[in-house]
């Protein structure tokens, strides 16, 4: 079944899924009259390419995302430098498993592509089942790591038979964004699949 996905502060560029792929971008209103069997998913805010995250290695191989049942142990925020390094030593199965939840963290914050030289398998492995695009790291890096880095890196506008993968933001334009960060992320699809949605 065909999707069609709008959001209120850019019905100009509604974006129609088919599968995995995008079938086409345009006004809803057009899209929603050459197409009136699509389901239609309305979202507030503006609905943008979705956000490439410079710091893939930092955030998934350098960070531990705790399980929320060990919450008395780790707490439940991300947590770096040695002390991650050494839950990763004491247990290197933790590794994937974190990964997974990282991803899920970036899904949060709009982020369908990552930057950065990945090189432990379990990583790989999470990014590429994710569906996670890889891209080019900026030569100069924003700081410091962040799920949501200043200044923002926007991938390039949603095009006909391109990926489904694309995320809103409950905002009403991009330099609100930037204001706010990327914690106002309210959907992102990755494979024509809503893969986070805001409660």
């Amino acid at each position: 079944m065909r999707t069609l996905h709008v959001a209120d502060g850019t019905p100009e560029a509604a974006v129609l899924v088919d599968g995995a792929v995008i079938a086409a971008v345009g006004p809803y209103e057009e899209l929603a009259a050459a197409h009136p069997a699509a389901r239609v998913r309305r979202w507030p805010g503006i609905l943008l390419p979705g956000l490439l995250n410079p710091y893939g290695p930092e955030i998934l191989e350098g960070t531990y995302h705790p399980d929320p049942r060990e919450a008395d142990e780790f707490g439940t925020q991300p947590i770096g430098g040695e002390r991650a390094r050494a839950v990763f030593r004491a247990d290197p199965s933790r590794l994937g498993a974190s990964a997974r939840r990282g991803v899920q963290r970036l899904f949060a914050h709009g982020t369908v592509a990552v930057a950065g030289e990945l090189k432990a398998r379990p990583v790989i492995d999470t990014v590429r089942r994710a569906g996670l695009a890889i891209g080019r790291r900026p030569e100069r890096l924003p700081g410091p790591v962040s799920l949501s880095p200043t200044p923002l890196v926007l991938l390039p506008p949603l095009r006909e038979g391109a990926p489904a993968r694309f995320a809103v933001f409950d905002v009403p334009d991009r330099a609100e964004l930037v204001r706010q960060g990327t914690a106002t992320c309210v959907a992102t699809v990755m494979g024509g699949r809503l893969v986070y949605r805001a409660r």
